[in-house]
């Protein structure tokens, strides 16, 4: 009940691929490529879109110095 060698890894390999063929296994990363890439620019529009709530600006100003004062200070009880 040792860990696998090469051999037997190879095998499992000649086995799904004589099952499934090798048109479907291409199909099967072709579509899970595009799934990854899809969720990925999901993932960076979401982000784009939180970043920019209503009130504050969308880009930083360098050079620039912004002064303001404290309202109302909370202090929370851990």
């Amino acid at each position: 009940m040792g860990s696998f060698s090469i051999w037997h890894w190879l095998i499992v390999l000649l086995v799904v691929v004589l099952v499934f063929g090798t048109k479907k296994l291409g199909n099967l990363g072709k579509d899970m490529g595009s799934a990854i890439k899809g969720f990925k620019e999901g993932m960076k529009t979401d982000d784009d879109k939180s970043g920019s709530a209503p009130g504050t600006p969308s880009q930083q100003i360098s050079g620039q110095t912004i002064e303001g004062e404290v309202k109302s200070k909370t202090e929370s009880k851990v």
